[in-house]
């Protein structure tokens, strides 16, 4: 597979899985949360970044350009490496938001939360119609994480946390 490199787009930085540079912006995101498209519906990933696009961050999107399910197996080793990227670039950020839209479970984004509960750079959106929105609820009241209800409000609260991370 050909490396590709980051992509810049003004001053915010997009790494995709499975990049690993030295991350240019002041302050990195990863995004973590439901990788689920329903019809036509943009990828929440990409409307976030454009709506943060004139911030000098590093925006950590883990869905590889070549997207495809792979079998869920640790001898697999194009799964494996992009699990321990996810692991690794979520450690590395300055900030996680998981976002859990209304047609999935995503279990391995509750256990994306479970991670980073306890880190204090977390922030969860979750839709009104998510299955489990009851247990997201509870870990973020529990641990003091931003709980947001819609997607619309994620730009916003991931620019007041990058402004509390400065103080």
């Amino acid at each position: 597979m050909a490396h590709q490199s980051p992509q810049q787009t003004g001053p915010l930085q997009l790494v995709r899985a499975p990049e690993r540079p030295e991350f240019t912006g002041k302050k990195s995101v990863f995004l973590a949360g439901t990788t689920s498209k329903v019809g036509d519906e943009p990828d929440w990933r990409d409307s976030l970044a454009r709506q943060l696009s004139r911030l000098p961050i590093t925006i950590i999107n883990p869905i590889p350009p070549n997207w495809v399910d792979w079998p869920e197996d640790i001898t697999f080793k194009p799964f494996r490496e992009q699990v321990e990227w996810e692991l690794d670039m979520a450690e590395k950020a300055d900030i996680v938001l998981i976002y859990y839209g209304p047609h999935t479970l995503a279990p391995i984004s509750l256990l994306e939360l479970g991670l980073c509960a306890r880190t204090g750079k977390t922030i969860v959106c979750c839709h009104k119609e998510y299955k489990k929105r009851g247990n997201v609820q509870i870990v973020a009241r529990r641990f003091g994480i931003e709980f947001l209800e819609n997607e619309k409000d994620m730009a916003a609260a991931v620019i007041r946390k990058l402004g509390s991370l400065d103080r």
